[in-house]
């Protein structure tokens, strides 16, 4: 189905892995275009309750894009470039109202890392590395990168990595908020659907209702407290919350049902 992406589901989580080690699972169109179409799915298919995006092998997450698609492109051709994988993929992952981890297990630069960031939250192997060396060429980051490593490091940090093109390492983005675990390769995927299956035992709904609102915190969005009145509000409405005050009540566990 896909060229460049493999796709699984396990226990009602999909797992994404982008499937180009040879080229340190670098984005391309393709890869965009993949990704495009299996966040799709998730979002479409009732059987699927969230996700996990991953890389190939041992060495890379997304190691950034195939610089040899930019060679071509001028000013309109860059900016669509950006705006296609933006709009198709980072800003699909980050509003998708299923919880999407990035289990990231290797390089994440570039395109990677904006790929990475535009996930809900992000699990790490030790041996990671975080980056947006666009600097280096000339550029700076297009998927959104300026925007949420600034949201998720803070400015003075966020402006250092990106002016520098340094790299960190997985133990100090955990301490500056870009990771929530760090934990040996061999436990990544574990760890990241360890997470999720907990989260599968929550009100579906609830869960799309967290992601929202806390994405409007993110975006300083004026209207964020004036909606999470209205979502919980509406969450009052659903067979899930009865469910699980009855279930509270009678000091038994809830069985959500996404209604």
């Amino acid at each position: 189905m896909y060229s460049t992406i493999l796709t699984t589901i396990e226990n009602g989580t999909c797992i994404i892995t982008i499937n180009r080690p040879d080229k340190m699972n670098a984005l391309n169109k393709d890869v965009v275009t993949d990704l495009g179409h299996a966040l799709e799915e998730v979002y479409t298919n009732s059987e699927i309750r969230s996700a996990i995006i991953t890389g190939a092998g041992e060495k890379a997450f997304v190691a950034g894009a195939d610089i040899t698609e930019f060679l071509s492109l001028d000013k309109e051709g860059g900016s669509a470039l950006a705006k296609k994988g933006r709009v198709n993929v980072f800003d699909k992952i980050e509003h998708c109202p299923k919880p999407v981890i990035a289990a990231v297990n290797g390089f994440s630069l570039g395109g990677g890392c904006e790929l990475a960031m535009a996930c809900h939250f992000r699990v790490a192997s030790t041996n990671a590395k975080f980056g947006q060396p666009e600097v280096n060429l000339g550029l700076i980051p297009g998927y959104g990168g300026t925007q949420r490593l600034t949201k998720l490091i803070g400015k003075g940090k966020a402006m250092e990595l990106m002016m520098t093109a340094d790299m960190i390492g997985a133990d100090e983005a955990k301490i500056l908020g870009l990771v929530n675990y760090v934990v040996p390769i061999e436990e990544l995927l574990p760890k990241a659907k360890e997470i999720l299956q907990k989260i599968h035992t929550k009100a579906p709904i609830a869960i799309a209702n967290i992601i929202a609102s806390v994405n409007e915190a993110g975006n300083c969005d004026p209207g964020g407290f004036d909606n999470e009145i209205s979502r919980f509000g509406d969450c009052f409405a659903t067979e899930d919350m009865k469910e699980g005050a009855h279930a509270f009540l009678e000091k038994r566990k809830p069985v959500f049902k996404g209604k």
